[in-house]
């Protein structure tokens, strides 16, 4: 089996470390863990997200559970499903923006709150490897039965397009599960021209790896964008829930900057609302947010840290520097087509193009994310904080280190022997200075340092 229960989700290589025989034992272990009888399943175009799904559902149906099978569909629409049809709880079988041979499964209670390391995944981790789910078993009692959501889902997302203006879009949906609904979309909204790439679903990502965070998979469409002179480019991950975009002019845009033009519009529907944003964005993020009138909230990194907060603040909107964007209006939940459909909005009200409506948020400058490899994590961010000890600083995630012109946030992976380095300052001097600073400090506390 392996160690494939992660802090977020479960996922593993298939069939090494995930199986039909361990998504079995991770289905009947669900049923017994939250007692819930009524469940929801989808999957990705995964090669063995059939395999595993069936494996999953018998496990389930042998716990006595009803479940109803949606097919192949975004991690959106699962979520959509379990509150749409107040389901106990859900399950998609992905393992999102990773390479094919990998697989695994998102899972969430009710209205869609999902299990995470720190919410139910242990609990189901000890459930599966000491088998306590065996005595569970109750195959009588469980049931089957199909569902297509697919019309009712565009129709629910149609609701919130407003005053669609003619624009062309390309869109890039990665051989992922984007592509049909998106298609879906389109023809509800003739003054919306559609260019599509890679929307047929190919588990085999014969392309290019559905990750919109890799600048190498957007090449494609960052030319297509220019050969089509279009209006914006948008790029998609394996399930849809998280997602790219490219300015009219061929650029990449970083993904916390769309965080703040996605607040002005929510910000004057909803005057003084909170938005969250992850703390690894630009202090633009916030500045924006502020002078707008709403109210800035930094989070933790990580979908079930910032749905949480999400519902305790009744956030009305929360951006994540992944590509992950969140909202109110469908259940407190991270939705790429969604994201799309109100930068469209967008555009259709301010009828000027991308880039000059994204440039005044480029005031910073940005290392973007630096990963390294690394054992003694203890001794590097002791070092650290002792360097810096005249800093504004805060341990919400990791450790941020805040100066007048400049700030950096390192982070300890969940699931490996990596810290990961996001930096900021004013200029390019001060970025280049201070990071080979912080590098140099890192390598002296932990020699065997290796940047990835």
């Amino acid at each position: 089996m392996g160690d494939i229960f992660k802090a977020y989700d479960i996922r593993g290589s298939y069939p090494a470390e995930l199986d039909e025989s361990t998504a079995w034992e991770i289905g009947a272990a669900f049923v017994t863990l939250l007692n819930g009888r009524n469940i929801v399943l989808g999957r990705d175009m995964r090669l063995s997200s059939t395999a595993l799904a069936k494996a999953f559902i018998k496990g389930t149906i042998d716990s006595g559970a009803s479940v109803t099978d949606i097919g192949m569909v975004t991690t959106p629409m699962l979520y959509y499903a379990i509150i749409d049809g107040n389901f106990d709880s859900g399950a998609m079988v992905t393992a999102s923006h990773l390479p094919a041979v990998i697989n695994g499964f998102k899972l969430c209670q009710k209205n869609a709150i999902p299990l995470s390391g720190a919410n139910g995944l242990p609990a189901l981790e000890k459930l599966v490897r000491e088998k306590l789910f065996e005595r569970s078993r109750n195959a009588s009692a469980g049931s089957y039965r199909k569902l297509n959501l697919l019309g009712r889902y565009v129709d629910k997302l149609s609701s919130f397009v407003h005053n669609p203006k003619p624009l062309r879009v390309v869109v890039d949906a990665g051989n992922g599960m984007s592509g049909q609904e998106v298609s879906a979309l389109f023809k509800k909204f003739p003054t919306w021209d559609l260019i599509p790439m890679y929307m047929k679903p190919d588990g085999r990502f014969p392309h290019h790896v559905a990750n919109p965070l890799i600048a190498s998979t957007t090449v494609d469409l960052q030319k297509r964008v220019l050969k089509e002179k279009a209006n914006i480019g948008v790029a998609f991950d394996g399930d849809a829930d998280r997602c790219g975009f490219i300015d009219e002019k061929g650029e990449r845009i970083s993904e916390d900057l769309i965080t703040a033009l996605i607040a002005e519009s929510f910000l004057a529907k909803n005057p003084g609302a909170t938005i969250l944003y992850d703390l690894r964005s630009s202090r633009v993020v916030s500045e924006t947010i502020s002078r707008l009138g709403g109210k800035p909230a930094r989070c933790r990194v990580g979908h079930a840290f910032i749905k949480e907060q999400m519902r305790k603040e009744n956030a009305v909107f929360a951006g994540e520097l992944s590509g992950h964007y969140y909202y109110r209006d469908v259940g407190f939940t991270d939705n790429a087509i969604f994201t799309m459909i109100w930068m469209l909005n967008f555009l259709s009200l301010k009828n000027v193009p991308l880039s000059l409506l994204i440039e005044p948020l480029r005031k910073y400058r940005s290392t973007g994310e630096i990963n390294m490899q690394i054992e003694d994590k203890e001794s590097v961010f002791t070092s650290l904080e002792k360097f810096y000890g005249d800093a504004t600083k805060d341990h919400l995630d990791g450790l941020t280190i805040q100066y007048e012109s400049w700030w950096f946030n390192l982070r300890s992976s969940n699931t490996e022997p990596v810290i990961r380095l996001n930096m900021e300052a004013d200029n390019l001097n001060v970025l280049d200075e201070k990071k080979k600073e912080v590098l140099r400090i890192i390598k002296d506390a932990e020699p065997s340092m290796r940047l990835l």
